[in-house]
């Protein structure tokens, strides 16, 4: 069975977990996977800005929702289409939801992200938006090697902290896309 396959029959059986905070921002992403032989998923690489608390980072197409916004899932194929020119209403399938996302740190914005997860059928056409400086396909099975993952260290102001990453392509991906990755891992292993 392909990975899409095994996604779309996980997902189908599961409730993901919400997250509910009446003081939180909402915000969605979108893990879009493909149906090629060896599946990639998208990422993008964020502009470094200043004030941007995740300035600079491999991340998941998505962002804050809009009050036009009917579902986290319109939320995570608007941002999409923002960020890699990637049409997910035409061109995807909704799959389902991951488990609801937040920042572990005080130091970070109240922000609670639902993953959305879409299939294309192969690595589309996708560019970088205004907000991003790349938009890659990474090859999935690297993604989820044990061996491409290392411990990445943060200078913080009050002192140094380490957090679980992964390495692939020159790219370092942590923080809430590295545990969205991690549950994606988790439904896919039996």
């Amino acid at each position: 069975m392909d990975l899409t396959a095994r996604l779309r029959e996980v997902l189908q059986r599961r409730r993901p977990a919400t997250v509910h905070d009446d003081g939180a921002q909402r915000a969605a992403v979108a893990v879009i996977v493909t149906g090629d032989v060896q599946p990639a998923i998208l990422f993008v690489k964020r502009k470094e800005r200043a004030g941007d608390p995740w300035s600079g980072q491999m991340a998941f197409p998505g962002g804050y929702a809009s009050p036009d916004d009917a579902s986290p899932a319109a939320t995570a194929e608007r941002e999409t289409l923002e960020e890699t020119g990637l049409h997910l209403a035409a061109a995807g399938e909704r799959l389902g939801a991951l488990d609801d996302v937040y920042p572990r740190s005080v130091h970070l914005p109240r922000i609670i992200v639902t993953p959305c997860v879409f299939a294309v059928p192969s690595r589309l056409e996708v560019s970088a938006g205004p907000e991003a400086t790349a938009a890659v396909w990474l090859n999935a099975g690297d993604l989820m090697a044990a061996e491409n993952r290392r411990p990445f260290d943060l200078l913080l102001p009050a002192a140094s902290q380490s957090f679980d990453s992964i390495r692939v392509e020159g790219f370092t991906i942590w923080g809430m896309t590295e545990r969205v990755l991690s549950q994606l891992a988790g439904l896919l292993t039996p």
